[in-house]
C-alpha cells in the first residue's frame, strides 16, 4: 500500500475558497478517476510565516495505479488547481510506502 502525498502551502486570502473547492471538487475529480482508495487533508501544524500548510494523501496498491493516474488524469488536474489560484500557492508531492500499520 501506498500514499500519493501533496503538501500545498495556500495563501491566507484565498484559504477558505481553496480548501472548500478541494473538498468538493479536485478531490471527488482525483477520486473519480479509479486509482485511489480514499483520501484525507491533514492541516500542518506549524507555525507559518505565511499561508497554511496542508498534507493532501490519496492512499493506493501499487505503483501501476499512481503511474496510470500520472499518465492519464494528472496534468489535467494540475492545471485545473494551477489556473484557479495562480501564484497563491507551492506544492510539492512525495510518494510514500506504508511498510507496517497498527491499530489501538
Amino acid at each position: 500500500m501506498y500514499i500519493y502525498n501533496v503538501t500545498v502551502n495556500i495563501e491566507s486570502d484565498v484559504h477558505d475558497d481553496w480548501l472548500q473547492w478541494m473538498k468538493e471538487v479536485h478531490i471527488p475529480d482525483v477520486l473519480a478517476t479509479g486509482f485511489f482508495i480514499d483520501n484525507r487533508i491533514a492541516q500542518v501544524m506549524v507555525d507559518e510565516e505565511q499561508g497554511l500548510t496542508y498534507s493532501i494523501q490519496y492512499r493506493f496498491k501499487q505503483m501501476e495505479d499512481l503511474q496510470a493516474y500520472q499518465q492519464k488524469h494528472a496534468a489535467r488536474l494540475q492545471a485545473e488547481h494551477m489556473e484557479r489560484y495562480r501564484e497563491k500557492f507551492v506544492a510539492f508531492r512525495t510518494i510514500l510506502r506504508i511498510d507496517h500499520e497498527s491499530k489501538a
